[in-house]
């Protein structure tokens, strides 16, 4: 009974989030404070101490550098050096945008900060070269999102910090190395980017005639400010990334395993945020004001109602009936369709990836498939529907549209023809990712 309680609590927050546009993590904190307090009988200390502490002040941390980089326009710079570079292969511009989008993701860059930026570069790149624009609007998502799941990405060190929750909620399973599997999932998801991308390229009569006629202009140069941001984007990135490759090739080596486990992203991010604060890269308090707190509202709170569902053993008796009901080889295609179901009306970060990576680790050990292959799974699937217009993805490509009938043509397209597409290539793909790990 209290497990269904949990469930519909989890499912009316989303509901309430998405019908009163406010933020669905201030519901869950509602439902986590009355079920864990008066039906639960915890003390309102351990309820507020199921508040996810080390993942927030990653996201915090890491888009503070990153803002920086907004700010004053390195990334921006970035874009433009990337694509004029790809002037020589017009026919190749979707893949182009989708590495452009990718590498500035790895970079750093939030999802939503890569596709305001690429928007409405791609729609105007798309009308020069008569490329299909729902082609690039999907080129430039898949980048955004399979980039940020690399490891030191902002996705990826979301990801990384529910594993290790769900791991640390259960103590007595085997643990994964979380580097190691984001690393795997963002291989995943950069292929299967390129696999969609190709779909598209290939299959739209409307791509037939891409790349004759576009134009690509030289970007000016970097300035001085902007060179010296992308200085010490380089230096983080080699300094979070260097020392955990190293322990992977050298694992007997003491001094490398030491300072291994001393490297923090969030930690590092802050000195390197300092940094560039003091060489007055960008002003302290716009930097600030981008940090997403609306995402790590719905983060937090969340995670202290699935916290509240797992002290119940909720998660615990989910993961066994899913075991038990639903056979082994459809599991992978189940999280995969119930990822992007639940993508499509709420958040990733906040809301799929918080209720569904609980279930994994006894799932994984019940069934005897790899958690990697499950926690893969649950994100490329969940993923998959993020072209959807009522993404904030999906949004920020229509309203790079200038023309209101293009803006209408477009939005039927995302909803009937890219979500589609995408969920279904994407479930037949995490259902070959699963029985290959």
């Amino acid at each position: 009974m209290l497990g269904i309680l949990i469930i519909a609590s989890i499912a009316i927050a989303i509901f309430l989030g998405a019908r009163t546009k406010i933020n669905t993590g201030l519901f869950c904190m509602v439902f986590a404070y009355i079920i864990g307090c008066f039906v639960m009988g915890l003390k309102t200390k351990e309820i507020i101490a199921f508040w996810p502490t080390s993942t927030m002040f990653v996201i915090l941390s890491v888009s503070l550098f990153y803002n920086i980089a907004a700010i004053n326009g390195t990334l921006e710079k970035m874009s433009g050096a990337l694509l004029y570079a790809c002037r020589r292969f017009p026919g190749l511009l979707p893949y182009a945008l989708l590495a452009v989008a990718v590498i500035l993701s790895v970079m750093g860059a939030t999802y939503f900060t890569v596709l305001a930026f690429l928007a409405p570069i791609t729609l105007i790149i798309c009308e020069e070269s008569r490329m299909d624009k729902l082609t690039g609007a999907i080129a430039i998502n898949c980048g955004a999102l399979a980039g940020g799941n690399f490891p030191t990405s902002n996705l990826g060190v979301v990801f990384r910090g529910l594993a290790d929750t769900a791991y640390e909620n259960n103590p007595d399973l085997p643990v994964i190395d979380t580097f190691l599997a984001e690393m795997q999932i963002f291989l995943f998801a950069v292929l299967f980017s390129i696999i969609l991308v190709t779909i598209v390229r290939f299959g739209f009569r409307s791509n037939r005639n891409i790349g004759k006629g576009v134009e690509f202009k030289k970007p000016e140069s970097f300035t001085k400010d902007q060179k010296t941001t992308l200085t010490l984007m380089m230096a983080m990135m080699v300094l979070v990334l260097v020392f955990p490759l190293l322990k992977l090739f050298m694992p007997g080596n003491e001094t490398i395993s030491m300072i291994a486990g001393k490297i923090d992203v969030g930690l590092v991010a802050i000195i390197f945020a300092v940094i560039a604060l003091l060489m007055k890269l960008a002003p302290q308090k716009e930097a600030i004001a981008r940090i997403p707190w609306n995402t790590i509202i719905m983060i937090a709170g969340a995670g202290m109602l699935i916290a509240v569902a797992v002290e119940a053993g909720t998660i615990q008796a989910l993961s066994n009936w899913i075991g038990a009901n639903v056979p082994t080889f459809l599991v992978p295609i189940a999280f995969s369709i119930v990822g992007a179901i639940m993508s499509f009306f709420s958040s990733t970060t906040g809301v799929v990836a918080p209720a569904l990576f609980p279930l994994i680790p006894g799932l994984a050990a019940s069934t005897g498939l790899s958690a990697t292959a499950l926690f893969a799974c649950t994100v490329l699937g969940a993923q998959s529907s993020a072209i959807s217009p009522f993404s904030s993805g999906g949004s920020l490509i229509l309203g790079s549209c200038g023309d209101e009938e293009e803006r209408n043509v477009l939005f039927s397209r995302l909803l009937m023809t890219a979500v589609p597409i995408s969920v279904l290539v994407c479930a037949a793909y995490n259902f070959i990712v699963a029985m290959i790990l």
